[in-house]
């Protein structure tokens, strides 16, 4: 790799981890955090955790492939701005590790049932993972990752808090997540700042991702058709050229060139705005991105108004879509399920139902109990189901 910009992040001047270790004679402390990431439990599990579609079949994206498929696209956007890739990659590999099973249902589910406790947020939830409940190691929980890493998953969608400490925003209209009180770190996160410009960049790839690869998810599942979108903001005029210049090739073949398409021009487009963007801030720093003020990887403006008609597309017609809706509303039927009980008898498998049985009162416990729901799977929250229950869900 070429060398880094003098505004990205140097792996040789982090913050540290939590717990000491030795230097590494062939990796950077980014590349060391990287593999932690990927060699993890929590992250073997996303690949049987839905991303949007349950019980679609074994072609549609679950939270895994999602997740490599950010990470593929933060390193371009971090190897084209000069930025270090290894923190890029890292952050994007981890930026969905607090997710609970059945997707963005469950996690409604587990928020709501978590109410009287603080609620649930999958960024807390994630730093959670990373530094309390993944126990892999022999001299600590957690996987030690240094600061920057943990200060991208923590920050990578912004700031949680204004300089005067009062919530920011989307944090504005719904509170400071519980559990900011109590994730171990090297040294202060800094709820105020911006995160890294690598962090910035995987923020900006989950959204690229989402948005091409749920049309394409769509589109084999049959709810969207190509015409459907010749019209939309963003998607519309790549579908038009594409049907003109190959009206007769297969769908499919027509459907996958409208995607690639959509992703080469939205990252693309980031590119240009962010390298002006960074060039208006006039930062020489990483230190001076955090206190820029404002986002610097972002989408032009033009492209930014059309993703948000884009987005306001994929809601109406397909997280929206009925065929969708049956096994949502039948997951989050299963997670609240599943948690009324466990918070009522305690009974939770293995060490977690040792640790329920020691919780100090019904916070602690709540706690345990969402921590627990949020690390299973989708078959898992299946099974366990139907060991409390004597029933099986059918999606259908």
């Amino acid at each position: 790799m070429s060398e880094t910009a003098p505004y990205a992040s140097k792996p040789e001047q982090s913050l540290g981890r939590l717990y000491g270790t030795g230097p590494s004679p062939t990796r950077s402390e980014f590349q060391r955090d990287r593999d932690r990431i990927i060699h993890s439990t929590a992250f073997r599990r996303l690949q049987h955790k839905t991303q949007v579609f349950l019980q679609f079949g074994g072609h549609f994206r679950n939270r895994l492939t999602h997740t490599l498929e950010v990470s593929q696209m933060a390193r371009s956007l971090a190897r084209a701005l000069r930025l270090d890739e290894d923190l890029a990659e890292a952050v994007a590999l981890s930026h969905d590790l607090g997710h609970t099973p059945f997707g963005h249902a469950g996690e409604r589910a587990l928020h709501t049932a978590m109410a009287p406790y603080g609620g649930f947020d999958h960024n807390i939830q994630a730093m959670r993972v990373v530094t309390q409940l993944e126990n892999r190691y022999a001299e600590h929980d957690g996987l030690n990752l240094t600061w920057e890493t943990l200060e991208g998953i923590l920050k990578h969608n912004g700031p949680l808090t204004n300089p005067d400490g009062t919530p920011y925003g989307k944090y504005a209209r719904e509170g400071l997540p519980a559990g900011l009180d109590d994730i171990p770190a090297p040294a202060d996160l800094r709820l105020s700042s911006f995160a890294s410009l690598e962090a910035q960049a995987a923020a900006i790839a989950d959204d690229i991702a989402y948005n091409a690869h749920d049309i394409d998810d769509a589109l084999r599942a049959g709810l969207i058709t190509l015409d459907d979108l010749a019209d939309i903001p963003l998607a519309g005029p790549i579908v038009r050229e594409v049907l003109e210049r190959y009206p007769d090739v297969a769908p499919k073949r027509q459907a996958h060139e409208v995607q690639r398409r959509l992703i080469t021009r939205t990252i693309e487009d980031v590119i240009a705005t962010t390298s002006g963007n960074i060039a208006a801030a006039g930062v020489r720093s990483a230190e001076d991105v955090r206190n820029a003020g404002r986002t610097l990887v972002t989408f032009s403006p033009a492209t930014s108004n059309a993703e948000r008609g884009l987005k306001s597309f994929l809601f109406e017609r397909v997280y929206r879509h009925e065929t969708v809706m049956v096994p949502v509303r039948q997951s989050e039927s299963i997670v609240t399920e599943i948690f009324a009980r466990y918070l009522a008898s305690r009974d939770l498998p293995g060490r977690w139902g040792m640790a329920a049985r020691g919780a100090s009162d019904d916070s602690a416990l709540a706690r345990i109990i969402a921590d627990f729901v949020a690390g299973m799977t989708d078959p898992y929250a299946l099974d366990e189901y139907q060991r409390l229950f004597d029933a099986r869900p059918d999606f259908r």
